[in-house]
């Protein structure tokens, strides 16, 4: 069941293009974004929670367009970049005390589990956390106010090896309660641990919207792993 769909996605900049992105993201499935960088995928993203203004395209969410319900999806989908750049000497409690007023879903409950399993303080500031830190607070407020659905960018970014791997175990507990998870990454070992499907994108273009195994077997020759395989069509052979 598609809980989100891209059709058509299209945005003009001066020296790059997104050219008709369609995909889908479905319940109780994690999917990896991968592409090299400039390929268009912070793009994609901020389009698919209406960042940025697109020339053509529609985005759904749960059935509903993006235009027209945005307050309502966006209390049911959890969006996190890779750091925090707001409210930068407030403390985290102080942080997480304004956002929660803006979601009638927020759980306690989810708050004190993921705030102790990421080993948080929430006396401290952003301006006194790793970068790996700050990953970790984006995906506590997102976590926190049962999200149907959570877009990541780079969520992984940052996070020492442990961290990355308890991350990705926690993507693997998140879907079997049905969230839909989408996440890119530059860390293709990541999307061969724990993802379902795999949205390739290679100039602002999609190459492949489909499962893992597909992809693998559509792409991939003897004895090539993912990464191999990515290697050799960002070599040249992307749009073959």
């Amino acid at each position: 069941m598609s809980v989100a769909e891209v059709r058509g996605l299209v945005k003009k900049y001066p020296s790059f293009e997104l050219k008709e992105v369609s995909f889908d993201i479905e319940k109780g499935r994690i999917t990896g974004f991968i592409g090299r960088n400039g390929a268009g995928k912070t793009t994609t993203i901020k389009a698919m929670l209406n960042l940025i203004h697109t020339d053509g395209g529609e985005i759904r969410y749960f059935g509903l367009p993006l235009a027209g319900n945005e307050t309502e999806i966006k209390k049911r989908i959890g969006y996190s970049t890779g750091t925090v750049s707001w409210y930068p000497r407030k403390k985290i409690k102080d942080i997480v005390d304004i956002v929660k007023r803006f979601y009638d879903t927020w759980d306690e409950t989810a708050y004190r589990k993921y705030l102790g399993m990421f080993a948080l303080d929430e006396q401290k500031t952003p301006l006194e956390l790793s970068e790996g830190m700050k990953v970790k607070v984006n995906l506590l407020l997102a976590l926190s106010h049962r999200a149907e659905v959570l877009i990541l960018d780079e969520p992984t970014s940052g996070l020492d090896p442990f961290s990355r791997n308890e991350l990705l175990e926690l993507f693997s507990e998140l879907k079997k309660e049905g969230v839909a998870i989408f996440f890119s990454t530059h860390v293709i070992s990541d999307i061969e641990k724990c993802a379902d499907d795999i949205v390739y994108i290679s100039q602002g273009r999609i190459v492949a919207a489909t499962s893992k195994e597909d992809f693998s077997a559509r792409f991939s020759e003897a004895g090539e792993t993912l990464e191999d395989t990515m290697l050799r069509m960002e070599g040249g052979q992307a749009h073959a």
